[in-house]
């Protein structure tokens, strides 16, 4: 049987060239005959789909993946996970590179390439990193989801609560949301009561 495994980590990955859609295209053209779809970030060693599948391949089998970094992120974990399989009698193709085995030359190849994928996502968590560093240099930068409502905006809304209106009737007229007034509200109690 020849499988295919596809997987993505993030909704960006669907404007690189590496959509699942994109990958089961590929897959399908050389030869996949049953493809499993995952997302699921690589830096995870534990894949569901992937774990399911590679429980039912049998010696004998073929494992087709696009790009070796679809099914580990790491050197070790990919040399293992290969390592196994090729031990099982499963051949691997990755298709940016051909079909592994064990011999020496072969061994070297995927050591290398897993090796530069580690080495690239290392570094992309490091421009990450040095990039927050420099956005909390500044005094007004705040970690997370932009608030979506200004001070303002809620004020006004707490004040049509206090003067009777029911939170339906704020949330027509302000477009805030009756749990985002009910977060709010309990939000300014408990700073009222640490005062």
């Amino acid at each position: 049987m020849i499988y295919g495994y596809a997987r993505v980590s993030t909704r960006g990955q669907a404007s690189d060239g590496n959509s699942l859609d994109s990958q089961e295209k590929q897959l399908r053209e050389n030869g996949a005959m049953e493809i499993i779809r995952e997302s699921y970030t690589g830096t995870k060693k534990s894949r569901p789909e992937l774990d399911k599948l590679l429980e039912r391949l049998e010696e004998g089998d073929m494992l087709i993946v696009t790009k070796l970094d679809r099914i580990a992120r790491s050197t070790l974990q990919g040399t293992e996970l290969i390592k196994e399989l090729l031990e099982k009698g499963v051949r691997v193709n990755i298709l940016n590179m051909g079909i592994l085995d064990n011999t020496p030359a072969s061994k070297l190849i995927r050591t290398i390439f897993f090796a530069f994928a580690e080495f690239e996502r290392d570094m992309i968590v490091e421009r990450t990193q040095e990039g927050k560093a420099i956005a909390k240099q500044n005094p007004n930068f705040r970690e997370g989801r932009p608030k979506k409502f200004t001070q303002t905006q809620l004020d006004h809304a707490l004040s049509l609560l206090d003067n009777g209106h029911s939170y339906r009737q704020v949330e027509k007229d302000t477009r805030i949301s009756k749990s985002t007034l009910i977060r709010e509200v309990r939000r300014r109690r408990s700073e009222e009561s640490l005062q």
